[in-house]
């Protein structure tokens, strides 16, 4: 089955999610699998042989100074016009507290952007999506019509370690998501990942604000909650899109733990391409 996977990362060492020995060694731990650096021609490889086409995400860029994310964003650039048959786009994060700096490179990707691009709010050790610091990107992302992925629920990043490496659970409970969505009712926004332990309150902002889409990177779905469970061929039969979060997890335990799942032939092929082909048409308008 055709498969579109709307938020993976890199398998490359240079783009690799987890980036710190300690990040690296909670692997196993948090996802069950093991770190495995590809180059770029065997990472796109993978895609193709999988079936899949990706947008991906270099979610520890918003920790760099900007002239190394802006180096690696370049580096994004000449990877998917390498690969445009497998590699869509890319999800972009930038700290809103760059300001002038931040918004200038936002800018920057949106005039360079070769096919997809959106912009990233994790709130993994940067603000909760509803800080009034992201008013300006969230209005340059209107201007130019890119969506925003704002993320809800637990986090893998820091588990395991410390004090959570330092970050707050509670920044993304999906009430930030529900603000944005309030206060910027033209953007287009797609909620990233189960909103555990919060699902019932993310489908509510779901079901509320029926613009936002939803995509379910990083868990498998035998472990979503009987909420969800219940809802995904149901009410958010149309807004679900596929995320498998490669590396940390494979599309061969991925697509058999959907299929085991028990949802009919229909719903699968809603959640493997069709709703996302929905979402980026919707991007159109």
């Amino acid at each position: 089955m055709k498969i579109i996977d709307v938020h993976s990362h890199w398998g490359t060492k240079r783009g690799y999610p987890l980036q710190t020995p300690a990040e690296r060694e909670q692997q196993k731990a948090t996802w069950n699998s093991q770190v495995n650096y590809h180059s770029e021609a065997e990472m796109a490889q993978y895609f193709r042989d999988s079936g899949v086409q990706a947008i991906l995400d270099f979610g520890f860029s918003k920790f760099l100074p900007m002239d190394e994310a802006r180096a690696l964003h370049d580096y994004a650039f000449e990877t998917e016009a390498a690969h445009r048959d497998v590699i869509l786009g890319h999800w972009i994060h930038i700290d809103p507290r760059s300001g002038e700096a931040g918004l200038r490179e936002l800018r920057r990707c949106i005039d360079k952007r070769i096919g997809f691009l959106g912009y990233g709010v994790s709130a993994s050790l940067s603000p909760p999506a509803s800080d009034p610091l992201y008013a300006p990107f969230y209005k340059l992302c209107i201007e130019a019509n890119i969506p925003v992925l704002i993320f809800v629920g637990t986090t893998g990043l820091g588990a395991g370690l410390p004090g959570g490496a330092g970050v707050i659970l509670d920044d993304c409970h999906p009430r930030h998501l529900d603000r944005v969505a309030a206060t910027y009712p033209e953007m287009k926004i797609v909620a990233a990942r189960p909103g555990w332990p919060w699902q019932a309150e993310t489908i509510a902002v779901l079901m509320h604000k029926r613009n936002i889409w939803y995509e379910l990177h990083g868990w498998s779905p035998k472990y979503h909650t009987a909420d969800l469970r219940h809802e995904i061929p149901r009410r958010l039969k149309h807004r679900i899109m596929f995320g498998a979060d490669y590396p940390l997890l494979s599309y061969e335990r991925l697509v058999g733990d959907w299929k085991a799942q028990g949802y009919p032939d229909e719903v699968l092929e809603g959640i493997f391409h069709r709703n996302a082909q929905a979402f980026f048409e919707s991007l159109k308008t």
